[in-house]
């Protein structure tokens, strides 16, 4: 298959992780996933968690998409053990605020890669973010304006979030929902190395290692 007939679908509703993508120059399309995400596992850690959901999401996409390269994430905001994910409300979305303020946490992003024909990798990128000490009424405006009711964490690092931001040690991309150079590496694994400008190439996994990627 030459690249400009690989059909690239991203398992994902998300538009931080469709406009990263498209920055990178590639042209896909968008399936997100139509199940329910299982909550973590009695005694599962967050890497694994996250590399779970990403694989059961990419696995769904690429049932309806056989033929085509499947991209799929899923972001996690972990804080003392607890997994933070997206508030169902304004006041949950408070509640998560004010345990993030003044305080690091961590941000987990597990992601999959799933090529025709069945090859598969996964990985998953691990980001410490560092808030800065929030007061009531920031917190009260901050959810006003609705940013946090669908972001992991209830907060948005590219948006009105960043005020809230002290530090970042790691990925930035992954705070977004897609750490770039991770997915990089994981399709040189499949067998598809990607090329400035927006190409991906077919290449033969066995002959080079895998695209470096730095630790968490």
């Amino acid at each position: 298959m030459t690249e400009a007939a690989l059909p690239i679908v991203l398992a994902s509703g998300s538009p931080r992780r469709r406009e990263l993508l498209a920055r990178l120059g590639l042209r896909f399309e968008v399936d997100p996933p139509r199940g329910e995400e299982d909550p973590p596992s009695q005694g599962e850690d967050p890497d694994s968690y996250a590399r779970r959901i990403s694989a059961a999401k990419a696995a769904e996409v690429a049932a309806r998409h056989p033929d085509a390269l499947v991209l799929a994430a899923d972001t996690i905001v972990v804080l003392d053990g607890d997994v933070l994910g997206k508030p169902g409300s304004a006041a949950e979305a408070r509640a998560m605020l004010a345990r993030l303020s003044g305080r690091e946490h961590t941000v987990h992003t597990g992601v999959t890669v799933l090529a025709p024909g069945g090859p598969r990798a996964s990985g998953t990128e691990v980001t410490r973010v560092g808030f800065r000490v929030l007061g009531p009424e920031e917190i009260d405006a901050y959810v006003a304006t609705g940013e946090p009711l669908d972001k992991a964490g209830a907060y948005g690092i590219q948006e009105y979030g960043a005020t809230l931001v002290e530090g970042v040690r790691g990925c930035y991309f992954n705070v977004m929902g897609l750490p770039v150079v991770r997915l990089l590496a994981l399709l040189d694994e499949v067998g598809w190395a990607y090329r400035v400008p927006g190409r991906l190439r077919a290449v033969d996994p066995a002959a080079a290692p895998p695209r470096s990627v730095p630790s968490p």
